[in-house]
C-alpha cells in the first residue's frame, strides 16, 4: 500500500494503481535531477537512460547527433563551440541584460536574428541529406533503373533560443520519468531560485509546456527543502518545532535561507543570495585544477597554464583545463564518499602525456579552507541580519553536490558558533550511500512530494480555495506569524528567574491561525489539589558565560619543567527566557492528583498530568484551555493583538 504526502509530512494510504504520475524536477544551472512518487510511498530520485541521477544541464550537437546530459558535457573538450551549458540562468532574460562573459564557456550567445533583444545560441550541425530518388521504369536501360545513391549530409547552422534549449532538456527529463513510470506524466513541480523574476518564471512555464508537461507549481528552493525535511522519513527524532538553516551551494552561486519550522509549516526568517563564483563549486574546481596542473608540471617538466588572468591560454592548455575540469568532478565525489585519498586521471592531458595525481582529504580541506571560511562568514552575516544567534539554530540542511564534502560540515560546525549538538545530515548519518539526507536529491524529492500533494486535491469547490495557495501571485501565501513565544508559568518554589515552571506552547514565528496542545506534569499545592497558572508572552535570547575549562592534571614528569600557565576562559552560551507581557491568570482544582511515595525529595508532593491547548486565530484572538487529562479544566478567552 502506497501513500500520499500531506502538508505536515504525514501520509495517507492510496492504492498502487492510483499513484499519481507526477514528477519533481530540481532544475539547476549546472545539474538537474528527477524524482517521482513511487508505489512504496516514497519520493525517490531516479536515473535517466544513461544511469545518471545528477544530470548535467547541457545540450550538444555533433554532426547529425544531439547529446543531452553528461554525454553533452563531455563534448566541452573537443566540441565546446557546439555545446550549450548554463542556459537556465539566461531563461527569460533579454540579450542586452546578459554580460558578455556568459558567452565564453560554451556555444556563443548571440542576438537572435529574427527576435529583437532575444538571446540565442548558434551551433553547427549536419542537416540530413535528401532522400534518394526511386527506381525508374523497368523498360529503361539497366543503369537508369538503379536508385539514386544517398548523398552526404549538408553542413549547416541552427539558431536556438534559450527557451528552445530549455524545452529540449526538459523533454528529455520528462521522457526519463515516463520510461520509469510506464505512463504519461500528468504534471510537474519545478524548483526555481528565489531570485527568479516573473519574466523568468513565465519563460520556464512556457518551456515546460512546450516540452509536453503541465507545471503544477514553481517551487522556490528553500520551500522544496522544507517539503523534504518536514517528512517523518527525514528524521523521526527531530522536533517538529525548530529553526533550520539551508545551505545551498551551486556551481556559481551561494544561497542561504533561515527557516522557522512549526509543525510542518515553514516560514522564511532571512535569506541571502550571491552570484559570487568565488564561494561556489566552480571555485573549488578551479583550486583543484590548479593543484593538479602544478603536479603535472612537476612530474613532466611541461608547463601547463590554467585559469590565466593575462589573456587566453594556448589551445593545448585550454583543452587540458577542460579535461581537468571534467576529471575533478569524479575526484570531488570520491572525497565526499571516502576518507582516503582520491585520484585524478586524464589520458593525453597535454602533448600526448597521460596524468594521474592524487590528493587526500586533509590536503584538500586545507586547500579549500578559504572557501569554507567565506561561506561561514556569509552565514554569520545572515544570522546577524535576522537577529538570530547561531546557538539558536537547531539544524543545518545542505543542498547541492558541493555540500556533500564532509570538510565543509566540519568547518561550519566548529567555527560557526553553533550548538555542539546541532543536527546535520552528517551528524545524523543520512548522507552515506545516497541516504535521505543526500544533498543532491533533497530538492527533487521535495518537489515530487509537493506534486503528489497537489495532484491529490480534488477538483470540487471545497478544494478550490486550497488550490489557489499553489498558484503564482496568490495572496494566500502572505501569512501572519507570532513575534513572541506564548506559554504558561506554574508558580512553585523552584526559585528560578521566572518564578515557576515554564511550559512553552506556541513558539515565535508560528504561522497563524494555529492550534497547539502540550501535555505535562504539574505540582499541586497540597492535599486540596489546587493549582494556578499565568499566561505570558516571553522573549528568548542567549546568555554568554565565561568559564575556565577543566584543568588537565599532568604527571610529575610531564609538569616538572613547565611553568603553570593561566588558562584562558571560554564562552559558554545558554538559552534564556524573559517575561515580557502578562496576558492573564487562572486557577483550578485537580481531581486525579497523585501523591509521590518512596525515599526521594519528591515524597509527599502531589502532582497531576495537565493538557494545555492554545488556539490563535489569524487576527490574533487567543483562546487558552488548561485541563487535567481525563477531566474538564479552566479556560481563558483573551484577545491578543496581531503582531
Amino acid at each position: 500500500m502506497a501513500s500520499t504526502p500531506l502538508q505536515n509530512g504525514s501520509v495517507e494510504p492510496i492504492e498502487p494503481s492510483n499513484i499519481p504520475a507526477v514528477v519533481g524536477i530540481n532544475f539547476g544551472n549546472s545539474f538537474a535531477s528527477i524524482a517521482v512518487f513511487t508505489k512504496e510511498g516514497l519520493a525517490e530520485c531516479i536515473a535517466n537512460e544513461d544511469g545518471e541521477r545528477q544530470i548535467a544541464c547541457a545540450v550538444s550537437f555533433f554532426g547529425e547527433e544531439m547529446y543531452i546530459g553528461n554525454q553533452a558535457k563531455n563534448q566541452l573538450v573537443k566540441n565546446s563551440k557546439n555545446t550549450i551549458v548554463g542556459f537556465r540562468n539566461l531563461l527569460g532574460k533579454k540579450f542586452s541584460e546578459i554580460p558578455q562573459s556568459q558567452s565564453t564557456s560554451s556555444a556563443p550567445v548571440i542576438q537572435h536574428p529574427d527576435i529583437p533583444d532575444e538571446p540565442a545560441y548558434k551551433v553547427e550541425i549536419l542537416q540530413p541529406a535528401p532522400s534518394p530518388l526511386p527506381k525508374t521504369a523497368s523498360n529503361t536501360p539497366a543503369a537508369s533503373s538503379a536508385p539514386t545513391p544517398r548523398s552526404e549530409p549538408i553542413p549547416g547552422e541552427r539558431i536556438l533560443s534559450v527557451s528552445e534549449v530549455t524545452t529540449i532538456f526538459l523533454k528529455s527529463l520528462i521522457q526519463s520519468a515516463q520510461d520509469f513510470l510506464g505512463k504519461t506524466v500528468q504534471g510537474a513541480v519545478i524548483t526555481i531560485p528565489s531570485t527568479f523574476t516573473d519574466a523568468q518564471k513565465d519563460a520556464l512555464e512556457k518551456a515546460a509546456l512546450d516540452a509536453g508537461v503541465k507545471v503544477y507549481q514553481l517551487l522556490e528552493e528553500p520551500a522544496a527543502a522544507a517539503s523534504t525535511t518536514t517528512t517523518d522519513i527525514w528524521s523521526p527524532n527531530l522536533s517538529t518545532d525548530r529553526t533550520q538553516l539551508v545551505v545551498d551551494i551551486g556551481a556559481s552561486s551561494l544561497h542561504l535561507s533561515l527557516l522557522s519550522l512549526r509543525q510542518g509549516l515553514a516560514h522564511i526568517l532571512a535569506s541571502h543570495s550571491s552570484e559570487n563564483s568565488s564561494v561556489a563549486g566552480n571555485a573549488i574546481d578551479s583550486k583543484l585544477i590548479t593543484f593538479f596542473a602544478n603536479e603535472f608540471t612537476k612530474k613532466t617538466k611541461t608547463p601547463l597554464t590554467v585559469g590565466s588572468p593575462n589573456g587566453a591560454p594556448s589551445v593545448a592548455d585550454a583543452r587540458a583545463e577542460a579535461k581537468l575540469r571534467l576529471a575533478v568532478e569524479h575526484t570531488k565525489r570520491t572525497l565526499s564518499a571516502s576518507p582516503g585519498a582520491a585520484t585524478c586521471s586524464v589520458e593525453s592531458l597535454k602533448d600526448g602525456m597521460d596524468f594521474t595525481g592524487s590528493i587526500n582529504r586533509m590536503r584538500f580541506d586545507m586547500l579549500i579552507r578559504p572557501i569554507y571560511q567565506s561561506i561561514a562568514d556569509a552565514i554569520t552575516e545572515l544570522l546577524s541580519s535576522a537577529g538570530v544567534d547561531a546557538h539558536q539554530v537547531d539544524e543545518i540542511v545542505y543542498v547541492g553536490g558541493t555540500t556533500c564534502l564532509p570538510g565543509l560540515d566540519e568547518h561550519l560546525c566548529l567555527t560557526g558558533g553553533f550548538n555542539e549538538n546541532i543536527d546535520t545530515p552528517f551528524s545524523m548519518g543520512t548522507v552515506v550511500g545516497g541516504g535521505v539526507g543526500d544533498p543532491t536529491t533533497v530538492l527533487a524529492r521535495g518537489c515530487a512530494l509537493q506534486a503528489a500533494l497537489i495532484e491529490s486535491l480534488s477538483a470540487d469547490e471545497a478544494s478550490a480555495e486550497l488550490r489557489k495557495a499553489f498558484e503564482r501571485n496568490t495572496d494566500l501565501t502572505e501569512v501572519t506569524v507570532t513575534s513572541k513565544t506564548l506559554g504558561l508559568i506554574f508558580p512553585d518554589e523552584s526559585g528560578n528567574e521566572l518564578g515557576g515552571t515554564w511550559v512553552p506552547v506556541v513558539l515565535k514565528e508560528t504561522a497563524l491561525p494555529a492550534r497547539r496542545s502540550v501535555t505535562f506534569d504539574v505540582e499541586l499545592s497540597d492535599e486540596s489539589k489546587r493549582f494556578a497558572f499565568e499566561l505570558w508572552e516571553v522573549s528568548e535570547g542567549i546568555r554568554i558565560e565565561k568559564v575556565k575549562p577543566p584543568k588537565v592534571e599532568l604527571s610529575d614528569d610531564e609538569g616538572a619543567d613547565e611553568e603553570e600557565e593561566e588558562e584562558e576562559e571560554v564562552e559558554v552560551k545558554h538559552k534564556t527566557v524573559t517575561k515580557e507581557t502578562l496576558l492573564g491568570a487562572a486557577e483550578g482544582k485537580a481531581l486525579l492528583g497523585i501523591k509521590a511515595k518512596g525515599p526521594s525529595k519528591e515524597t509527599g508532593k502531589w502532582t497531576s498530568t495537565m493538557e494545555a491547548t492554545f488556539v490563535v486565530t489569524a487576527t490574533g484572538a487567543l483562546n487558552v484551555s488548561v485541563k487535567e487529562v481525563g477531566k474538564d479544566g479552566v479556560s481563558l478567552n483573551i484577545s491578543v493583538p496581531a503582531p
